[in-house]
């Protein structure tokens, strides 16, 4: 068996190697060619002229949508979002000192502003179920977080324990060491166990990629998919690096359009989510959630916040 892994695994890396040997992938239609921001009425006066403005230019937002961008962050100055278009981000809260006033805020946040989840610990499902019963907003929780390196039947009871409470979303840490020890047949079973136990819960991959070279990305990747992740995913937002446009454009390459890509770590400002949307990301993870949608998030907020 774990021969079988192993080589499977060498001849999909090597494959996808060759496909990311050529032309990077594009939007067929950038959002800035839509055509010119005329709309003088809509509010906002420091306009960046970015071509993707969620209120003056809302067409623009739809043709990235439309080449699969599913999170996207209104730039500052903008005025009120429209309320379709404000499900694009997961709120989360992750820091272990937590408490449960900053849960319950969290909460209130997230039916404010319809985000599309919170994502928090295992310890704090039941309680945002509660808080978020009768919303739309989905509970995430974090599995394995944020080392990865547990035991493959720890994670799988984790999960399930988990939905049961009342999440909708598993995101779990993929055993780091494991693969970059390449022992793939251990990597397999440990998400495929989380997929299993999480049914019906979609799974999302964290691959930490601040601490894998461009193989271990790939391989990490070509697992995750081959073992039913709905979702793979940069960063716990704890360990070194966090989320860059050009892993989500390699991430979005090697999976393709079958599973989603969830860009976290390090974005703190609407332009940086917009940067990740555009690059191929369909959710974005972030603990600024109200800063960017409100437009008051800024450029050295960077790194002030650990989780996300």
């Amino acid at each position: 068996m774990s021969s079988d892994v192993d080589q499977l695994v060498d001849i999909i890396a090597r494959r996808v190697q060759e496909r990311l040997s050529g032309s990077p992938v594009k939007l067929a239609l950038a959002p800035r060619d839509r055509g010119e921001c005329n709309d003088d009425s809509a509010p906002g006066e420091d306009c960046a002229g970015c071509g993707a403005c969620v209120v003056r230019r809302p067409w623009s937002v739809r043709a990235a949508e439309g080449a699969g961008a599913m999170r996207v962050g209104a730039l500052p100055g903008v005025g009120a979002v429209p309320g379709d278009m404000a499900k694009l981000i997961d709120h989360t809260l992750l820091k272990p000192e937590a408490t449960r006033d900053e849960v319950v805020k969290l909460c209130a946040e997230a039916k404010q502003h319809r985000f599309a989840s919170v994502c928090v610990n295992t310890t704090w499902v039941a309680l945002c179920k509660s808080l978020l019963a009768g919303t739309d907003v989905m509970v995430c929780a974090v599995v394995g977080f944020p080392l990865g390196a547990m035991a493959p039947t720890a994670k799988a009871y984790e999960a399930r324990d988990a939905v049961r409470a009342g999440a909708k979303e598993i995101d779990m840490v993929i055993n780091i060491g494991a693969l970059k020890s390449r022992d793939y047949e251990t990597v397999f079973e440990d998400i495929c166990r989380v997929v299993k136990a999480a049914a019906p819960a979609g799974v999302k991959v964290i691959l930490e990629t601040g601490a894998l070279d461009t193989e271990q990305k790939i391989i990490g990747c070509t697992l995750s998919k081959l073992a039913g992740a709905a979702f793979v995913k940069t960063s716990t937002g704890f360990g070194k690096g966090g989320a860059t446009v050009e892993d989500i454009e390699m991430m979005r390459r090697i999976v393709g359009g079958e599973i989603g890509v969830k860009a976290s770590g390090g974005m703190r400002t609407a332009e940086d989510v917009l940067k990740m949307a555009q690059a191929g990301a369909n959710r974005i993870g972030a603990s600024a959630s109200v800063a960017i949608v409100t437009g008051t998030a800024k450029a050295d907020d960077k790194g002030k916040a650990k989780g996300y």
